[in-house]
């Protein structure tokens, strides 16, 4: 199994930045891919960045240019920069990891709220 804590969420004014923070902790589950979704109120959850354990990331058309995603291995970390912030961003993020060893297995945080608001 895998457990995933975030943490850095807020409330925060429009065109600030924001970091989240989400660590991994498992006993003997290989993480692979690990990354940030995001959902409104009566909306589905969706992916907006993504990144493997070799470093290929991937963004969502939405948050393209404002957001980047990076990943400390040794600490099964993932993080997400988000800049520029927007009203729209405000959204429950969550924390997403895929493990493929030694099964094929999918996991959520419980989210973090962030509101973007002046």
């Amino acid at each position: 199994q895998v457990q995933l804590v975030e943490s850095g969420g807020g409330l925060v004014q429009p065109g600030v930045s924001l970091r989240l923070s989400c660590a991994a902790s498992t006993s003997n589950f290989s993480i692979d891919r690990m990354g940030w979704a995001r959902q409104a109120p009566g909306k589905e959850r969706y992916l907006v960045a993504t990144i493997t354990n070799g470093g290929t990331t991937d963004y969502a058309d939405s948050v393209k240019g404002r957001v980047t995603i990076s990943r400390d291995n040794a600490k099964n970390t993932v993080y997400l920069q988000m800049n520029n912030l927007k009203t729209e961003d405000t959204d429950v993020y969550s924390c997403y990891a895929r493990s493929l060893f030694p099964i094929d297995s999918h996991y959520w945080g419980r989210g973090t709220q962030d509101t973007v608001s002046s």
